[in-house]
């Protein structure tokens, strides 16, 4: 697992990566645009090339691109539809070519809209962006389920990927979010909780699918459906549960990104805590192994 955060690109790619050396990441996500606003940034190709030679040599192993929060692929008018739909491929292409291992979006929301017509219209539009852009992978993230957001249980991220059209699906993958999952009905907050959990994803989507974590405390409980993020370890996940899903087997080699709650974002100090209890996880579960295997003795 690489245990990263969220940085600013304040100053460019070659800044945003050493805020991430700084805060101890080995893994980093960015916006590719300002989270709130339709206008792409437009980066200049000396700092991309600077970017991938950073990344290239240096300790940060994994940067991923977190599209911004106006995308609603399911959105039945026009106007907003077309600015998704230009901004998802905008993502992807800065992706590209800054060597990302993807594009994490959220799906989009149906809103007073029949699901399977608003699952339909974001299954159309990921066809295009795929068909328009080449090589970076298109990561659908769980939702916590408010209102009629899409993507709150596996079996609708699997509904979304199977209704997109041609061999570029293979290029669609999904960032799994611990405060969302909690929100939407999960329980990840033990050990064997989170195993369970993660046997029902293999089934009904497929390992190969996961392709990067977002490590959230949640302010809301069990089944909340609310999206609040609390900085670790001060929320209804706590200690047992975030170090039960940074040390989670199935995680390993990808990034695990930190993006902070209560209008703090990541840093150095929530990224060595994140580590400290991914150790405590890995050491909790070689205890418990060593105890299943003396009791079979």
């Amino acid at each position: 697992m690489l245990v990263g955060g969220h940085v600013s690109t304040s100053g460019g790619l070659v800044a945003a990566h050493g805020r991430a050396v700084e805060f101890g990441c080995e893994s980093m996500q960015i916006f590719n645009q300002s989270p709130r606003m339709w206008r792409p940034t437009n980066w200049k190709d000396d700092d991309i090339a600077a970017f991938r030679s950073l990344m290239k040599d240096g300790p940060i192993r994994s940067v991923v691109i977190h599209a911004v929060y106006l995308i609603n692929l399911a959105a039945p008018e026009e106007d907003v539809r077309s600015k998704s739909l230009e901004s998802m491929k905008h993502a992807v292409r800065v992706g590209e070519a800054i060597g990302a291992d993807g594009v994490v979006f959220h799906p989009g929301s149906a809103k007073k809209d029949p699901l399977p017509e608003a699952m339909e219209r974001i299954a159309d539009a990921l066809t295009e962006v795929l068909d328009e852009t080449s090589g970076c992978k298109v990561l659908l993230e769980d939702t916590a389920g408010a209102g009629g957001t899409i993507g709150r249980s596996f079996e609708e991220l699997a509904s979304l990927i199977q209704g997109v059209k041609g061999a570029n699906r293979r290029r669609l993958g999904v960032c799994l979010d611990c405060c969302h999952m909690l929100a939407s009905g999960y329980d990840i907050r033990t050990i064997d909780k989170l195993s369970a959990v993660m046997d029902e994803f293999e089934d009904v989507l497929g390992l190969n699918r996961l392709a990067c974590v977002h490590v959230n405390d949640s302010q809301m409980p069990l089944g909340s459906n609310r999206d609040r993020h609390a900085l670790l370890p001060k929320g209804e996940l706590g200690r047992e549960g975030l170090a039960a899903f940074l040390s989670e087997p199935r995680f390993e080699g990808l990034p695990a990104v930190l993006e902070g709650g209560e209008g703090q974002g990541a840093d150095l100090q929530q990224v060595t805590l994140a580590k400290e209890l991914r150790e405590k996880g890995l050491a909790r579960r070689k205890r418990s192994r060593a105890a299943k295997k003396g009791r079979r003795k």
